[in-house]
């Protein structure tokens, strides 16, 4: 696994080769998230979005089956007093029905919400803390972590030491 920091734009860069090691990032990631931080996940299909969600989840305590929310568009799960909203907002039809499915009151209180493919839901959805950007590549998957706040700087910063 190869690793790249531009300081600047507090951004790190990461080849993983292997979908453990997509997931093995995810387990690295858990636990730099905070009670309230909004993470967004791009790629394209198949880019390994779920995978590494899976191993942020796993990491977590999730010990349910950790299935893709394509078709439900959310999957809660509940660790300890802590509460998880996993979103897949791939199969909107429009950019506001994720608001009309009532899903804005999950946003903004202790829960943390992961959403993968947030570019459906349009510029209503809360901006992340982090921003997890995924692009196939010759050598596996090419991943990018952005912070936004102040909260997703605290976990770029302990993903880079």
């Amino acid at each position: 696994m190869t690793q790249h920091i531009n300081k600047e734009r507090e951004v790190l860069t990461r080849v993983l080769p292997t979908e453990a090691a997509t997931a093995a990032l995810g387990t690295a990631i858990a636990p730099t998230l905070l009670a309230g931080m909004i993470i967004y996940v791009r790629g394209q299909l198949g880019a390994g979005k779920t995978t590494l969600v899976r191993g942020i989840l796993t990491a977590l305590g999730v010990k349910d089956r950790i299935k893709s929310p394509t078709y439900t568009l959310v999957e809660p799960y509940s660790v300890s007093s802590l509460y998880l909203y996993h979103f897949d907002f791939y199969r909107l039809r429009y950019t506001d029905e994720w608001l009309e499915a009532g899903f804005r009151e999950y946003f903004g209180g202790n829960a943390i919400c992961i959403v993968e493919w947030p570019e459906k839901a349009g510029s209503k959805l809360p901006h992340p803390d982090v921003a997890i950007d995924i692009a196939v590549t010759a050598g596996g998957r090419t991943i990018v972590v952005s912070a936004t706040t102040e909260a997703g700087e605290t976990c770029l910063r302990a993903l880079q030491s």
